[in-house]
């Protein structure tokens, strides 16, 4: 008897292994819309998601012309040549910019912020080009669009609420109401989608509708911020910017000398020598640039619309933040300090420099990883650079990678330690209430004012 039962188990046992079997068998035609790839790293090992079989670069790398003179330089001092001719024009070119005002700069951002978008979706097109997407680059393009007037809507009421309102009184609809405007704007190109889908295509259209809102948050959100701080004062925009390029600048320099010691995996040719021999510079240059702006208007003042001449006027009472004040030393500090035959109690500096020296350090050690972050992109889809723009240092976004998280940084220390209510975005706002309310508010700081002994009091 137990014989029997012992076979009959093994019967039920045998049964079950062949009925997993057979279940086991059709699961790899479950999903009969997503075309099968060939390479062996085509799929995920843990849920069997497919990915794109990229055999070759979507992008071709860049192809830089060597002019004749440098020819008999070695392959390692072209590169140096040409990447530090091009390092100098766009620097020249960002002067120029600076010269020509906070409403040129703003522009420029955006210019940039549509060519990167341009590089990070091509890719995604240039990878799923066989699959005959339909409306793919369009819809791209159009959520950009909505998500542009989105964030600059508001910024354009801010800032040129009352302009808009008495002069191009059309127009101020479409800034009155940007917010409802703009999502059923969305929802459109939201509705558009959702009918342009394929059965045959369901995955990689929904993966690309992910990589169009991640490259919109990218890219249009860090844009946006960079305007702000443009408004916010000059020396704002300076140092965060161009302490993320003298890092950049001074990586290459003392990579290219010294480099030794690799320092990321992602990104090979970034050297330990280099990491910190920009670190001590970016720190040293962010220190001085502050303590060189701080007494210039131009630099330190909020731009502000003036109505009469039509133009940005940049005129202002400097605040503390950019006046010499005297800070006591810790006593553990100066103890450290008198070991080295120094003795200070006190050291007098600008506010500014030590903002600009958290500027610095934050450009030196956690922006680089924005730049690894995109050696890790280009390196999952076999490309080399994002573009070729500009020569021997590839696209827009090779160029503006570790920006868009200095941008992110400079919003949240601002909003936390320095930025305070902006009197004109007030104004703008005030003016646009009712009359009746404006008077209202008008009342209230009159017997505020007067009550706070600022304003004298009425007999």
């Amino acid at each position: 008897m137990s014989e029997l039962r012992q076979r009959e188990v093994g019967k039920q046992q045998g049964s079950e292994g062949k009925g997993d079997s057979q279940e086991k068998v059709p699961a790899t035609d479950e999903k009969k819309d997503v075309e099968p790839t060939t390479s062996e790293d085509a799929t995920d090992g843990k849920d069997g998601i497919p990915l794109p079989d990229i055999k070759e670069p979507p992008i071709p790398a860049q192809k830089v012309h060597v002019p004749f003179f440098l020819r008999g330089l070695p392959p390692r001092w072209q590169n140096w040549v040409i990447r530090g001719f091009m390092s100098l024009v766009l620097l020249l070119g960002f002067l120029f910019l600076l010269y020509l005002g906070p409403v040129a700069l703003v522009f420029v951002v955006l210019l940039i912020e549509v060519m990167c978008f341009r590089e990070i979706i091509n890719i995604g097109y240039a990878v799923y080009r066989s699959q005959d997407l339909p409306w793919f680059r369009t819809l791209s393009w159009y959520f950009l669009l909505c998500a542009n007037y989105f964030v600059y809507g508001r910024s354009l009421k801010d800032y040129f609420g009352i302009v808009l309102k008495r002069e191009l009184e059309f127009l101020w609809p479409f800034i009155e109401y940007y917010k409802f405007i703009s999502f059923w704007l969305y929802t459109l190109g939201f509705i558009m989608f959702v009918i342009t889908l394929r059965k045959s295509h369901y995955l990689v259209q929904f993966t690309l509708f992910g990589w169009t809102h991640v490259a919109l948050l990218i890219v249009v959100s860090q844009s946006n911020i960079i305007c702000h701080s443009i408004f916010e004062g000059l020396i704002w925009f300076l140092i965060s910017t161009s302490c993320v390029i003298c890092n950049d600048i001074m990586a290459y320099m003392f990579g290219f000398f010294f480099g030794r010691t690799s320092l990321i995996k992602l990104s090979p040719k970034k050297t330990w020598e280099g990491f910190i021999g920009a670190l001590f510079s970016t720190v040293i240059y962010g220190v001085l640039l502050a303590k060189y702006l701080a007494p210039y208007k131009m630099f330190t003042c909020p731009a502000e619309y003036d109505e009469e001449s039509m133009s940005f006027v940049l005129d202002c009472e400097p605040s503390s933040t950019f006046q010499v004040h005297e800070y006591m030393i810790p006593e553990s500090i100066q103890q450290i300090l008198s070991l080295v035959g120094i003795h200070w109690q006190s050291v007098e500096i600008l506010p500014i420099q030590i903002h600009a020296f958290v500027f610095a350090l934050f450009a030196s050690v956690i922006a680089p990883f924005s730049g690894f972050f995109a050696s890790g992109f280009k390196r999952a889809y076999k490309i080399k650079d994002f573009g070729d723009v500009f020569p021997g240092h590839g696209g827009i976004m090779d160029r503006f990678d570790c920006q868009l998280m200095m941008a992110s940084f400079h919003y949240v220390y601002m909003a936390t330690f320095i930025r305070s209510p902006n009197p004109q975005k007030i104004l703008q706002q005030v003016f646009q209430l009712p009359e009746e309310s404006q008077l209202q508010i008008y009342h209230e700081l009159q017997k505020s004012l007067t009550q706070g002994g600022y304003l004298p009091v009425e007999p």
